[in-house]
């Protein structure tokens, strides 16, 4: 029988030893709020704020905020030292206010505010050297701007700089009288999917803006089952309102990959935590905000928009969980609990990050959905309904698709979501950087889980393989992606700027091996790996292959600065590139190996 609070494994174990934020008794949602720095007190390098110091005291007995990047030689200042946890206290934030009040003058020209435009801060993020990150959305004449967002960065009331996107550069605006009804802009979303449609609801009116004018639109949420494509179906269709053309379309499911991934089935007996009842024990989380794993039964994967709610709770007599094998379904349960428990771990001790959405909420994870179904998904239905959701596999390539650095993936494409909300498909590169952010992101966190059943490396998925005995099967080699004869490592001129539609030649999950690459080569350097029979000129672009790596958890911290304080929804590569120097430059400092290996990371893909 395994104990109620099982850890994980020693080296989880020793993580936890780390810095863990909001966990004292004192640190409640109030202390939280107040943390944020009252209007005219902007943080110091000195003195955040007496409640954060004071918060942060008592959170943190015997642990210091240094600790929080302890391994990667950040520069001192540079840590978390507070964070919003909802969109709402964000907004209600004293930084927020701040960065509202450096909107006018010369700003306003640079973000070309008009008049009727207004800002609601979604998240806010402070240095502990007082460096104020305050996430914008914009609104015109009370109707969302999709493709209107920005961050700014500020210290001590004065500005710094503004992260935004290619988007919404004009002042223009439209007029914002639909000229179409809504069963117009209905019947044209449900025209567009290729599948039977189960229903259409309008969101309401927005400005569309994102890589074109702005255009009044109808935003309409699909849901519906797909033809020969077994994702669940929720996309979001964006109708111009004056002519009835579509302008965009977005999915609501962010896969895994994009042709299939995939004891405990994988990692044979390890330790969890799960939660004790009167009667028995559940597959609930306690220690992790209460994240909870159920099984689908099998459901269809079009149940995805409302959650599974016939989906059952796992549950147990003798808190052993599973049999090593497909006969027992909690094995594969006990994968995906394991892989979401290692992942909150590894955000919160490493970056500082209490879950998803840094509200201390643990995530639903749903098993056994679909028959044959080979993928897994992160789901946010932009309201309520966010969960993670595994497929099974195909029972003869595939397993079950509950591998950790699968799990890292998902989640972290919630966190993405959560921040910057780097746009998916038909969006540029957008939906490249947002793919290879979840890759590098599973791949840290299993190198973090540091299990001798998997061991890191900068594979995805290999263990999702039923037969992979050299174990160089994997649906992404991060370090030569292109192997697989449709990826992308090398930047185009011009961008990816057609063809990023779902298994289009620029879908995403082949664009993100520009970023991956740039992840191996800053952290690795131009090093074939041990099993695999390339040159060190197929590992560049540009033929620089002296590059030496800098380690993983030092560009692991840049990649997680770079999305949650600049990164932004229509981030390009060459904004990425600009971003994550930023990143550096904060963390190393402009001059810095860091700063340097990473600028020629990011030449030897071709953004320059």
């Amino acid at each position: 029988m395994q104990l109620k609070t099982a850890l994980l494994s020693t080296a989880v174990v020793a993580a936890l030893a780390g810095l863990c934020l909001h966990t004292a008794s004192t640190d409640t949602p109030a202390a939280r709020a107040a943390a944020l720095p009252a209007a005219g007190q902007a943080a110091s390098a000195t003195s955040a704020a007496p409640a954060l110091a004071a918060t942060t005291a008592a959170a943190h007995a015997g642990h210091r905020l240094s600790g929080l990047f302890a391994g990667t030689g950040a520069r001192p200042g540079s840590e978390l030292a507070a964070a919003s946890e909802s969109p709402a206290q964000a907004d209600a934030s004293p930084a927020a206010n701040r960065a509202r009040a450096l909107l006018h003058g010369a700003t306003g020209q640079e973000l070309h505010r008009v008049a009727a435009d207004a800002f609601v801060a979604r998240d806010v993020m402070i240095d502990r050297d007082g460096t104020e990150h305050v996430r914008m959305e914009r609104t015109y004449q009370g109707l969302p701007v999709v493709g209107g967002d920005f961050v700014v960065h500020s210290r001590n009331g004065e500005l710094e700089s503004i992260s935004q996107g290619d988007n919404l550069r004009t002042f223009g605006r439209p007029d914002i009288q639909p000229k179409i009804d809504a069963a117009q802009a209905r019947a044209t979303a449900a025209s567009a999917f290729d599948g039977a449609v189960a229903a259409v609801d309008n969101a309401g009116l927005v400005v569309f803006a994102q890589g074109t004018a702005p255009t009044l639109a109808y935003q309409m949420e699909l849901r519906g089952d797909r033809r020969n494509d077994q994702a669940p179906g929720h996309l979001t269709y964006y109708v111009d309102a004056g002519t009835g053309a579509l302008l965009h379309t977005e999915d609501r499911v962010q896969t895994a990959a994009a042709n299939g991934t995939g004891k405990s089935l994988i990692y044979g007996n390890i330790g969890i935590v799960t939660d004790s009842t009167a009667s028995g024990f559940r597959l609930v989380d306690p220690n992790r905000g209460g994240g909870s794993t159920l099984d689908a039964n099998n459901a269809s994967v079009n149940n995805v928009s409302g959650g599974y709610p016939n989906a059952v709770l796992f549950t147990d007599a003798d808190n052993v969980w599973g049999n090593n094998a497909m006969s027992d379904r909690a094995s594969a349960a006990t994968d995906a609990h394991y892989g979401v428990a290692v992942t909150w771990d590894y955000f919160k001790n490493v970056h500082g990050r209490s879950g998803i959405f840094n509200d201390g909420k643990g995530v639903r994870s749903v098993v056994h959905i679909g028959t044959n179904y080979v993928n897994a998904f992160w789901y946010d239905n932009g309201r309520t309904v966010k969960y993670m959701g595994y497929g099974d596999g195909d029972g003869n390539t595939y397993n079950p698709l509950v591998a950790i650095d699968v799990a890292g993936h998902e989640m972290t494409h919630g966190i993405t979501g959560a921040t910057a909300r780097l746009g998916y498909y038909n969006v540029k590169d957008t939906g490249g950087i947002n793919e290879g952010i979840s890759d590098i992101f599973g791949t840290l966190v299993e190198f973090y889980a540091n299990n001798a059943s998997d061991a890191g490396d900068y594979l995805i998925g290999e263990k999702i393989y039923k037969s992979n005995p050299s174990g160089t099967n994997a649906l992404r080699v991060m370090f030569k992606q292109d192997a697989d004869g449709a990826s992308k490592v090398c930047y185009p001129s011009g961008g990816f700027a057609t063809g990023t539609q779902a298994r289009g030649p620029n879908d995403p999950h082949l664009t993100s091996g520009v970023i991956n690459r740039v992840f191996y080569l800053a952290s690795e350097g131009a090093v074939v790996p041990s099993g695999f029979n390339y040159t060190k000129a197929q590992l560049v672009c540009n033929n620089d292959t002296t590059i030496a790596g800098v380690g993983r958890d030092k560009i692991g911290a840049i990649m997680y600065r770079a999305l949650t304080r600049y990164f932004v929804s229509s981030t390009t590569y060459p904004q990425a590139r600009t971003w994550t120097l930023q990143a550096a430059a904060d963390l190393y400092g402009a001059n810095s190996p860091e700063h340097a290996t990473l600028a020629r990371a990011w030449s030897a893909v071709s953004v320059n």
